[in-house]
């Protein structure tokens, strides 16, 4: 069967229940909410949300898809060298940030590549990513404080789960933390690196607040980046006295932070769950799975990010360090 660009804007629209743009006029009315305007009021570096196609031509064929969360030149360049034609990216894209520096009408027409992102019109579509975390919701909201995005869910813990304990265990077992942490160790000693550090690993679920054996029964689900704050958090206990745990993930606190602050105020368990890391698996493979489902014959494959922290001191071989060392001494200073 030959699939084209717009059977995958097809299946993303009804993946999403219709959130995805079909026309111009979808994104110029302002009738679509999902079409979501962000900034910190840095000149120029405002970005729009268009859930659906944002590249490329509905008429090309398509085989081969690649399901990923950020777009990068990393990203498109795999792509090219893997003969994928279509790119579904959980996060907003804009030209340059996200490819290299390049305009999309150049690195992208290059491969042959069209380009799909979703983001705020797949959430809150499943309950995948409570589930992982222990826990089914009974209540969600999706714009705390009327803020799109700003995604909560107070739930009970599922039948297996009785502590913090167990929901750390759970965890690190469905994101096969084991085996990544045996590939961080085989780069360690391959590279003759022992201070490299990678994302998956380093920031792991983590409990901030009360010990494994303490008792978890109600869960407030959290995700700090999205603007979630105290008073959003004061507001949540007050209409669901219930919690016993907050739960924060995807982003994250540290020490030091108002909510774990609060937290503590209130004898409440404070635990950080998976990473942004992690939202391949959470929401990318969902995704990668439904795309599957509705196109059967197209090969789907998932690129997964990982990012690595090495010291200057052992990057690459000697001779790139000396090259870096020549270039930098010789040319990258004040004339």
């Amino acid at each position: 069967m030959t699939y084209y660009v717009k059977d995958l804007l097809n299946a993303l629209d009804d993946i999403t229940n219709g959130r995805c743009l079909k026309t111009s006029a979808d994104w110029s009315s302002g009738k679509n909410p999902f079409v979501v305007s962000k900034t910190s009021n840095i000149p120029g570096k405002a970005i729009t949300e268009l859930p659906g196609l944002v590249w490329g031509d509905p008429e090309k064929e398509i085989k081969k898809i690649a399901v990923i969360m950020t777009l990068t030149e990393s990203a498109i360049e795999l792509a090219g060298g893997t003969g994928v034609d279509a790119i579904v990216t959980h996060h907003p894209v804009a030209e340059a940030t996200n490819s290299g520096g390049v305009l999309f009408n150049v690195y992208l027409n290059l491969y042959n590549l069209a380009l799909f992102e979703l983001h705020e019109a797949f959430h809150g579509l499943h309950p995948g990513i409570p589930w992982l975390h222990g826990h089914k919701p009974y209540y969600t909201n999706i714009a705390v404080g009327g803020i799109q995005g700003c995604v909560v869910n107070v739930g009970e813990v599922l039948p297996e789960i009785s502590n913090v304990g167990d929901l750390i265990d759970r965890l690190n077992l469905l994101i096969n933390r084991a085996e990544d942490e045996k590939v961080l160790e085989m780069e360690r000693q391959i590279r003759n690196c022992p201070e490299l550090e990678e994302t998956s690993i380093k920031v792991g679920a983590k409990i901030y607040l009360g010990k494994r054996e303490n008792p978890v029964k109600h869960i407030a689900h959290i995700h700090p980046h999205t603007g979630f704050n105290v008073k959003h958090l004061e507001q949540l206990l007050a209409e669901h006295p219930k919690i016993d745990t907050i739960l924060a993930s995807i982003s994250r606190v540290y020490p030091g932070h108002e909510l774990i602050a609060k937290a503590e105020e209130l004898g409440l368990n404070f635990i950080c769950g998976n990473s942004h890391a992690m939202e391949i698996f959470e929401n990318g493979v969902p995704l990668a799975q439904a795309i599957q489902n509705h196109l059967p014959e197209a090969e789907v494959v998932i690129f997964r990010e990982r990012m690595a922290s090495i010291p200057l001191t052992a990057i690459g071989s000697p001779e790139i360090r000396a090259y870096g060392q020549n270039i930098a001494g010789t040319y990258l200073k004040r004339k």
